[in-house]
């Protein structure tokens, strides 16, 4: 495959399994063109143009011009500095890399990791929280986690794996749109309870084995043996939403929210509102996603080698 269509199949397949349906995502775009065509000849430079196209702004091609071809790509979590080295080290032992694939954005996907995280507006509305609130709350935690990553040496992997010549990109939204409607469909039975949450995630492999690395599935606030009720599946947008969402979401009916990691002032936000949640595990979760790509590029013929803290899983 060239770089481009691996770029483009990670985009469609996010557009495909996101929060927001076929037609909120039309307006997202719809929006972006419209803003690019109002502005001026010399503001247009600084527009990021795919975003035109990719609703996703931290799914990225960081260095690469598209038309490589790509046989064998090495693929992680977190794909830093220490990774792109040891991608040249591969090399130098003769091993072939062509791409280095993260899931957390690096560069210019990591600067702009907070504008994907309106589309958790979606995702709470979904639950039942009426659309104003939901973007109500999350209006504030943007502009803070705007602020948090402003400082950040973003270009640092990218500026390594230019200068050792690997073409490198990003997939963090939309993988993580993967494992959410996923896991959404898988728990959906209705009637268990907590405990049965956490034993349905243990029989998938990626947690099954986080557990062994002692890395698994847990229950942070609730009780075994207490129903699940409705639950909220809470992997995607970019990252930890509003505490004050808890709340909100307990009104609208959730009884349990699953998701990939939890700051602790959101678990005490969840306690004080009798809103359950399991914690399914950071870098499984994660891989979970992945591996859903994954698993249509490499049908494709690419080669995966895989490193940080990815648990390679195939389903096909």
């Amino acid at each position: 495959m060239k770089l481009r269509e691996i770029y483009e199949l990670a985009i469609k397949m996010g557009k495909e399994h996101a929060v927001r349906g076929a037609d909120e995502i039309e307006r997202v775009l719809a929006a972006a063109r419209k803003e690019y065509e109002k502005l001026e000849e010399g503001e247009r430079e600084f527009f990021d143009t795919e975003t035109l196209e990719n609703p996703f702004h931290d799914t990225r091609i960081l260095v690469g011009e598209g038309e490589e071809e790509i046989g064998t790509a090495l693929v992680g979590i977190d794909m830093e500095t220490p990774e792109i080295l040891l991608a040249d080290r591969l090399r130098e032992k003769g091993q072939p890399i062509d791409l280095v694939i993260a899931h957390h954005p690096e560069g210019k996907a990591q600067a702009a990791l907070h504008q994907v995280m309106d589309l958790q507006a979606d995702l709470l509305h979904r639950a039942g929280v009426p659309i104003n609130v939901a973007e109500g709350l999350m209006a504030t935690r943007i502009s803070q986690v705007q602020r948090l990553i402003a400082p950040a040496n973003h270009q640092r992997a990218v500026d390594a794996a230019r200068m050792l010549g690997f073409p490198f990109m990003c997939i963090h939204t939309a993988a993580d749109n993967l494992v959410n409607d996923f896991l959404q469909n898988y728990l959906k039975e209705e009637n268990m309870t907590v405990g049965e949450v956490v034993e349905r995630l243990e029989e998938l492999p990626e947690y099954r084995e986080a557990r062994k690395l002692k890395a698994g599935p847990r229950i942070v606030v609730g009780e075994k043996k207490r129903r699940a009720g409705r639950i909220l599946l809470d992997m995607t947008g970019g990252t930890s939403g509003s505490d004050k969402a808890y709340e909100k979401l307990a009104d609208a009916g959730v009884g349990t929210v699953v998701c990939m990691h939890m700051q602790e002032k959101h678990r005490k936000k969840a306690q004080d509102n009798h809103v359950n949640v399991v914690v399914a595990g950071h870098m499984a979760s994660d891989s979970l996603g992945l591996n859903l790509f994954l698993d249509e590029i490499e049908k494709r013929g690419v080669n995966i080698i895989t490193c940080s803290g990815l648990i390679r899983v195939k389903r096909y």
